[in-house]
């Protein structure tokens, strides 16, 4: 997957540079070997030659891999197994500075994409879609997406930073790939943005709603699994994973990092917190508040969200106190 296409480098530069861009904030560094930087790796998904945040040690498999770690941690520096590291002292500013400085991205004001008018819908000179997709009228393909074979994508529907599959339906005024929502609280504002640079990927078969929003990734994949329905009215955060026939009633709101697995049902108006895991064959009952892991085949309802059959006890107990 070439993010040059969404996402172009603005910079060419390395490790020797790090010191100058990074200024108040640079500390120490450890280099053994230079190379320019070519992108950004998270823990999961390792990029040759490319700068990876890391707040805490974890285990990441680099080898064969020229990556450049930045790190607020002396542990982390203090790791040998890691060649090339800088120590920093605020490891979200640096994230921020360094991602600005690399890449041109759509929150940047001189991002840049040129449109060619096409039946009352706007399109990307970078974007491929296939023939036998049809495209509504008064939408917006930006750069870099991919529209697969068979897909209806409806009137007033924005994409942006996506690749989707085949025989996918878009309905009515969704946007699909804008940037998640990532700051810190300690520095907020839009000057403040943590850069969003993943994509959305969604997968065969997939139905998406009215009125839809579904965030691009940090720096991996928001992804839909194949068959999926997304009803009206659905928010899904950046990092979001959807496994294969997932079902999801309007109104439910999913934060960002949840990871679902396969055949999963939520009724409307369902709140998820974020960084959880759903696991297989879960159904969750309507206006549920869903707050921790859920293991594999469990009805659940309720805020916090419990098994259904305490849910219910639960509820027989206070109307009987009441009566």
């Amino acid at each position: 997957m070439n993010i040059d296409r969404f996402t172009p480098i603005r910079n060419i530069f390395n490790s020797k540079d790090l010191k100058n861009i990074l200024k108040d904030y640079f500390i120490e560094q450890r280099v053994n070997k230079l190379f320019n930087f070519q992108g950004i790796s998270s823990v999961e998904n390792i990029r040759d030659n490319s700068l990876m945040f890391l707040k805490e040690n974890v285990n990441v498999n680099i080898v064969d891999k020229d990556i450049h770690i930045i790190t607020d941690s002396q542990d982390i520096f203090n790791n040998h197994s890691f060649n090339n590291v800088t120590k920093v002292s605020n490891l979200n500013l640096c994230n921020i500075k360094l991602i600005n400085h690399l890449l041109i991205h759509e929150d940047q004001i001189d991002f840049f994409d040129e449109f060619e008018k096409v039946d009352n819908s706007f399109i990307s000179k970078y974007a491929k879609i296939d023939s036998s997709s049809k495209i509504g009228i008064n939408c917006i393909i930006g750069r870099g997406v991919t529209i697969g074979q068979n897909c209806l994508i409806k009137n007033n529907v924005v994409i942006k930073n996506s690749i989707l599959g085949k025989n996918i339906i878009i309905s009515d005024n969704s946007v699909i790939g804008s940037s998640g929502f990532g700051f810190d609280l300690k520095n907020m504002g839009a000057t403040n943005l943590i850069p969003q640079i993943g994509l959305v990927l969604i997968n065969d078969n997939v139905f998406i709603g009215s009125n839809c929003t579904i965030d691009r990734g940090k720096i991996d994949n928001t992804i839909i699994g194949e068959n999926s329905m997304l009803d009206n009215l659905i928010h899904i955060a950046h990092n979001v994973v959807l496994g294969k026939n997932t079902c999801i009633a309007a109104q439910t709101g999913i934060s960002g990092s949840v990871i679902f697995g396969d055949n999963v049902t939520i009724g409307g108006q369902v709140g998820f917190a974020g960084h959880i895991k759903i696991g297989n064959n879960v159904v969750i009952a309507a206006k549920s508040g869903v707050t921790k892991n859920i293991s594999d085949n469990s009805i659940i309802a309720g805020f916090p969200a419990i098994d259904i059959k305490d849910w219910k006890r639960k509820i027989i107990n206070q109307k009987k106190k009441w009566t």
